[in-house]
């Protein structure tokens, strides 16, 4: 099969387009052909060998986020059959090798793809909504009138957050640049600050939760906007070394947080779908050999929503 494949840690040159065997499921797994790929800016953190992702080994096929056909099911595998359409994010944060023709992953790991979405959509949507959901209601436990504050609310995991804090009644306020206040709108944020042209921090006070998804100095800051024993989760606290003394110094509460597989999370995803409260914004779409082209977008930090790889077929 043809894949994406890293043989060096470094820039978006060490991304090639080559041949490689084809896995073959184990019991309990499922063979997927890819028809889309998601881009995340993990997999970004992980071509450049940063933090615990330099725990992979290479060479390397990146990629989580996988929209596709069942091609073949191991022995035991009871939760699909060859043909569904189905979609997940396999492995996390071991290799799935989902810039590749095929993946073999756990059946577990994968939901039924909503007949309301594409694959290209469905691609969008694993990594970084679960990320949403299980921030939001995993760990926050988040509930009506609640005030949630989610920074890079136009960003992956930002836009679809907005929609499942929504979904489960927070009053939402979203950091964006202006021009993209109308999207965030129209996904149903309450609020919406240009955090270029005022500190959140300074603004905003008495918040229940922030959803942190910049790290470093901003993570830091956005502890203030916390009301005292207020939850901030931030999926960038590897970035952010004092968030919990200072969590501690506030009288806040911080978590960090990596996202898991998870199937059960995955089906709550595919609900809201079907019922018309969630849906992934695509940015931008690129055939699958050109992944070193997204992956140098989704760097620079300006997509709104996602960036999808699709197949060459």
């Amino acid at each position: 099969m043809r894949a994406i494949q890293q043989q060096a840690w470094g820039g978006p040159e060490e991304l090639r387009w080559v041949s490689v065997e084809r896995p073959v499921p184990l019991p309990t797994e499922v063979l997927v052909r890819v028809v889309a790929a998601g881009v995340n800016p993990v997999d970004v953190f992980t071509r450049e060998g940063r933090a615990y992702m330099r725990a992979l080994s290479l060479p390397h096929i990146p990629g989580w986020d996988v929209s596709g056909i069942v091609e073949a099911v191991g022995y035991g595998v009871t939760r699909f059959q060859v043909g569904d359409a189905v979609f997940g994010m396999p492995w996390f944060p071991r290799q799935a090798g989902a810039y590749a023709e095929y993946v073999t992953a756990p059946a577990r790991h994968f939901a039924l793809k909503p007949a309301s979405l594409s694959h290209v959509e469905a691609a969008a949507l694993p990594l970084a909504g679960l990320t949403a959901w299980e921030m939001l209601q995993e760990i926050a436990h988040v509930g009506r009138g609640q005030r949630v504050l989610i920074n890079a609310g136009a960003g992956g995991v930002g836009h679809l957050a907005v929609q499942i804090a929504k979904s489960l009644g927070a009053w939402v306020i979203a950091t964006a640049r202006s021009e993209k206040h109308a999207f965030m709108r129209e996904l149903g944020a309450d609020e919406v600050h240009d955090y270029t042209q005022a500190d959140p921090a300074e603004v905003f006070k008495n918040i229940d939760v922030v959803i942190e998804l910049v790290g470093g100095e901003t993570c830091l800051r956005l502890l203030r906007t916390l009301r005292p024993g207020g939850l901030l989760i931030s999926a960038q606290a590897a970035w952010a070394p004092q968030l919990f003394t200072e969590a501690e110094r506030l009288n806040v509460r911080a978590s960090g947080y990596l996202v898991e597989p998870n199937g059960h999370g995955l089906d709550e995803l595919a609900r809201l779908i079907e019922a018309g409260r969630l849906k992934p914004h695509i940015h931008q779409t690129f055939p699958l050999s050109q992944a070193r082209e997204a992956q140098a977008l989704i760097a620079g930090g300006r997509t709104v929503g996602k960036i999808v790889l699709t197949g060459e077929s």
